[in-house]
């Protein structure tokens, strides 16, 4: 790692100019901010030892960066140390926050993240996103972000980013849902539309819901930092998102994640996006609810929250209901299915199950494991474990949280030194 870091570092035999140096400066102030937040508090030493910095360059960029409020000394070091101690540097920035914003079907949700990692303010509300059209959601999503923003605030944090979950194709070039077929959007330009309502002051980004759970996982799930992984969501639609060597798998224009809309799925079932035969019309959360009860159950009813009907279908499956449990046996084997094609393509060390898949997993995993065993290629999974995600409903709006946190981590001067604060006199 020393030597891939190293070349961040000012050579002494360069001339470098003003733009040259600020560059360089900004890199290695972000280095030290990543570290720090992949790897936890240490010393000056042990940074420099780390990233192949010089111990003289790391003591100027934690001073900066201590002035800028994003690092904070901490207990003395006495572990290892020659001479005189250091002090371990930690991640601080609590004046900073992203905020992130999912759209589903028939919820929106909030949530402020610090740069710690701290949630300040979460939120979320019933809302009929199909009857309701682009621009009223949008309308609504706008009084979302202004609460976030004010409960931001209240802590002392000021919003760095913004970013917005929709479960659908979206272009992130430009913030458009170019195809969102479960509520109903097509070509619509999310990101322009925010622009019109919202002034934040910050970048807004409009990202596809699974790829944004994906980074979740990856950034702060059970299974952080696995470096390939499979992220699979299951609610009215099915996404996936897949990492692979640290890195979210876009594809050539930004679309991938559609997973739901392979064909693996019944040829005799219409999906939601018009199409036959979609994975989704296998195992999606209204397929399991179809096959596990009559259409006049309360399990059916939308106005009921999501979590308190998937406990009801939970406590019927331990009571032993034989119509939950073959419906339960049915999606877990439809799961294994389309999971296993996944895991022959992508080869993760990880396949972790999102959405109602991680709420009613313990029933699912058996047929689902049953049907990998048939179908993957490689022995023992090739490799691959399967796990039941621990961020529930909330990945999607943690993984916006923290990609709106990124902009801080590649160019730490965006948060003002002290002496860049107003009213403190500078010029």
């Amino acid at each position: 790692m020393a030597d891939e870091r190293r070349r961040f570092d000012r050579s002494p035999g360069r001339r470098h100019t003003p733009a040259d140096q600020a560059t360089v400066r900004r890199s290695n102030l972000g280095l030290v901010l990543r570290h720090l937040r992949d790897f936890g508090p240490r010393s000056r030493a042990r940074i420099a030892q780390d990233t192949g910095l010089n111990k003289a360059t790391v003591s100027s960029l934690v001073a900066e960066l201590t002035d800028r409020r994003l690092v904070s000394a901490g207990d003395v070091d006495r572990a290892g140390s020659v001479g005189r101690p250091g002090l371990i540097v930690h991640l601080d920035g609590a004046t900073v926050c992203g905020i992130g914003v999912e759209l589903n079907v028939d919820y929106a949700a909030t949530l402020v993240l610090n740069l710690r990692g701290e949630v300040l303010f979460e939120h979320l509300i019933a809302l009929d996103v199909p009857a309701l059209g682009a621009d009223r959601t949008l309308d609504a999503v706008a009084r979302l972000v202004d609460e976030a923003a004010d409960a931001a605030a209240a802590h002392g944090a000021t919003p760095v980013g913004l970013t917005v979950a929709v479960p659908g194709l979206v272009r992130s070039v430009d913030g458009v849902a170019t195809y969102a077929p479960n509520i109903g959007w097509h070509e619509v330009p999310v990101l322009d539309g925010l622009r019109a309502r919202i002034d934040l002051g910050c970048p807004i980004r409009v990202e596809n819901d699974a790829n944004l759970s994906a980074i979740a996982e990856w950034a702060m799930g059970s299974e952080a930092r696995t470096a390939d992984l499979v992220y699979l969501t299951g609610e009215v639609g099915v996404g996936g998102g897949v990492i692979v060597a640290d890195q979210l798998l876009r594809g050539a224009g930004g679309l991938s994640g559609e997973v739901g809309h392979t064909s693996l799925g019944d040829p005799d079932l219409v999906c939601g996006c018009g199409r036959r035969g979609c994975w989704e019309t296998v195992v999606g959360l209204m397929v399991l609810l179809r096959e596990a009860a009559d259409p006049d159950d309360p399990v059916h009813d939308p106005a009921r929250d999501l979590e308190t009907r998937l406990a009801e279908v939970a406590r019927r499956a331990e009571a032993g209901d034989a119509r939950t449990l073959a419906a339960l046996d049915k999606v877990g084997t439809a799961l294994g299915n389309g999971a296993a094609v996944l895991i022959n393509v992508f080869n993760p060390q990880v396949v972790i199950l999102g959405g109602y898949f991680a709420v009613l997993g313990r029933f699912l995993l058996e047929p689902m494991t049953a049907e990998l065993r048939t179908r993957v290629f490689g022995p023992d999974l090739a490799g691959a474990r399967i796990v039941l995600s621990t961020l529930g409903f909330t990945a999607a709006v943690r993984g916006g949280a923290h990609v709106a946190l990124e902009s801080v981590f590649d160019d730490p001067t965006l948060v003002p030194a002290s002496d860049e604060l107003p009213g403190t006199g500078a010029s």
